[in-house]
């Protein structure tokens, strides 16, 4: 192994088998900031402990996998997977692979140690499903009041512009 790929893959190596010390970090989701202690340093992907990530959002990690309410992604917990490892006698749970599989958008300032997470795809469904537009009433072209409630059942455009 020489040059920089040889140091690369030596680097990668150590930070996967845990020979290089943890890491702090900053997980910003749901309008809340959490402060981790250690995280397994990673080039590109946060692993925590499990117990952090129901702090991170509120998921729990149990046999079944990684659960919210009735939500549970199968994780691999007996032997090494792209979800969760074992090193140094300690579980890590990987974040941005869950947030993968939700297709929930994340990113990451890598110098600082801060990870930002959008809002889940679940989360965006179950507002859309639910989701009623405020009945109101206004003029058509013609002057006659029309009540949005008059279209009840059927799909409605909504068109609105401002002259500023």
């Amino acid at each position: 192994m020489k040059g920089i790929r040889g140091i690369a893959i030596l680097l990668c190596s150590m930070l996967f088998n845990g020979l290089i010390h943890a890491q702090s970090a900053v997980v910003l989701y749901n309008e809340r900031a959490v402060a981790i202690e250690q995280t397994l340093p990673d080039a590109t992907e946060l692993w925590v402990k499990p117990q952090d990530l129901t702090r991170i959002n509120d998921f729990v990690l149990k046999p079944e996998g990684a659960c919210l309410a009735e939500l549970c992604i199968p994780v691999l917990q007996d032997r090494d997977s792209d979800m969760y490892v074992t090193r140094q006698n300690q579980g890590w749970f990987n974040v941005t692979g869950l947030a993968d599989k939700l297709q929930q958008a994340h990113m990451a300032d890598y110098q600082d140690g801060v990870w930002s997470f959008g809002v889940m795809p679940l989360e965006r469904q179950a507002f859309f499903g639910s989701g009623e537009a405020p009945d109101f009433t206004l003029p058509d072209r013609d002057g006659n009041l029309v009540r949005l409630s008059d279209f009840r059942g059927k799909k409605v455009l909504l068109l609105t512009w401002a002259s500023w």
